[in-house]
């Protein structure tokens, strides 16, 4: 038995939500998102509440049942506060900053890496070595923080690069003479 996918999913206030088949749409402050639900799960709605379940008990369909609940949490709680996520670059010479919609990164390549933001996402930069990343799709979120931290990820020795936030670094020892 799915733990995650027993429990009801009760709408946040002031969301919005519809179940049309097996698409999830809700509507909140941050804007729309919709999810199609896999055809081995049933979903329902019924006095605010989004209740999800196996259609049968094959493993395929047991599965699906608790991330198919998780993804409409997601997209609820997206639509209400959106998802952020947070890079911090270090590194001597190692910066970033906005070109319009742009993001610019100073690497230490013998050229600056430009970084296009994708629509329905917003990047800021309050300090040069601080990159904060922000929508309501927390996977798209997830994808772009992940993209950016890929053009120079932390190394072990000095910790140079672009890591998020909260990442801890293992540190290896250098050599000895």
């Amino acid at each position: 038995m799915s733990r995650i996918g027993k429990k009801p999913v009760s709408l946040p206030q002031g969301v919005t939500a519809t179940v049309n088949g097996q698409t999830v749409t809700a509507k909140g402050p941050k804007g729309e998102l919709k999810f199609v639900v896999n055809d081995e799960v049933l979903v329902k709605m019924e006095n605010n509440e989004i209740s999800v379940e196996p259609r049968d008990q094959t493993k395929t369909a047991r599965s699906k049942w608790g991330m198919s609940r998780t993804q409409i949490v997601n997209i609820l709680q997206g639509v209400k506060d959106g998802f952020e996520k947070k890079l911090e670059i270090t590194g001597v010479g190692y910066r970033a900053a906005m070109q319009g919609k742009n993001l610019q990164l100073a690497l230490g390549f013998s050229h600056d890496v430009v970084y296009e933001t994708p629509q329905g996402i917003t990047i800021a930069v309050p300090k040069p070595t601080e990159i904060t990343v922000s929508g309501i799709d927390k996977q798209q979120v997830g994808q772009v923080a992940a993209e950016i931290r890929e053009y120079r990820g932390p190394e072990p020795y000095k910790g140079k690069g672009v890591r998020y936030a909260d990442e801890r670094i293992v540190r290896k020892e250098g050599k000895k003479k």
